[in-house]
């Protein structure tokens, strides 16, 4: 039809410009960060007995128990430096995960592609899809990042909110989670997945709790028995993240006080 009214030439010349579209590569940053990736449940873990654990994609602290309805914490966006690889490296707090097999989480995450760090805020209900970006929220090094991981026992829902506070955007989703045990909380720095734990990134030292200010922002959970900070309570793990014997990102000692802590780059 188009051919009779319009004429054989015209559709000559836009067949191959639709043709040379369809088959353009993205760039190589747009590919790595939409990339399909899974901020995964604890893998490789090894408790040593004494309170301290080895993962292969965790870093930082979880709190164990039964009956966890909420989670919460706050951390300082690292300045990440990039190499000409790809990597990631991933910060959030959640429920779930450490001996379970879903994680209700929610962070924010860096990029490097080409040598150049991409900073975003997102959210997951793992495992069931990847990690959903938050493309309303824009995310710098040294944004003070806030989040929640709330559950309603009326509704049987989690809820993931996650607030910048330096330009004042938010974000909140609200789902249910099939299998969820509710038997840990953390506070987290991650190398992500995608069938295999991904390079992580050099994000130097990420601050959980106290930013460099003193302004106070407890790492705080509550379950059934128990809300506090994490020193308060009675089974506590610090995780270090190792792969194949070299360690690759570990965690301070807690504050005095049992709010805060940061988490340290090592190696790749």
């Amino acid at each position: 039809m188009i051919t009779k009214r319009f004429g054989i030439l015209i559709m000559t010349a836009i067949a191959p410009a639709f043709a040379q579209v369809a088959s353009a590569p993205r760039p190589a940053h747009v590919s790595a960060i939409t990339a399909p990736r899974y901020h995964s449940v604890m893998q490789s873990r090894f408790e040593r007995g004494d309170g301290t654990v080895t993962s292969g994609n965790w870093s930082g602290y979880a709190v164990t128990g039964s009956g966890f309805n909420l989670a919460k914490g706050s951390w300082i966006v690292p300045t990440v430096t990039c190499n000409s690889a790809t990597q990631y490296a991933v910060f959030w707090v959640g429920i779930d995960g450490y001996a379970s097999n879903t994680v209700e989480q929610t962070g924010t995450e860096t990029v490097c592609s080409g040598g150049t760090p991409h900073y975003s805020a997102w959210y997951e209900f793992c495992c069931t899809e990847p990690i959903i970006t938050i493309p309303s929220m824009t995310v710098l090094p040294g944004d003070k990042m806030s989040a929640t991981v709330a559950y309603n026992t009326s509704t049987g829902k989690f809820t993931v909110q996650i607030i910048d506070e330096r330009t004042g955007q938010k974000f909140a989703k609200s789902a249910a989670v099939a299998g969820a045990q509710r038997t840990s909380a953390e506070w987290i720095a991650e190398a992500p997945s995608a069938g295999i734990i991904l390079p992580l990134a050099d994000f130097g030292t990420v601050l959980f709790g106290k930013d460099t200010t003193g302004i106070a922002a407890t790492n705080y959970a509550r379950n059934s028995s128990k809300a506090g900070p994490i020193g308060v309570f009675p089974v506590i793990e610090q995780i270090t993240m190792e792969k194949s014997g070299v360690m690759e990102s570990i965690p301070s000692g807690l504050s005095s006080d049992g709010t805060s802590f940061s988490a340290t780059w090592a190696a790749q």
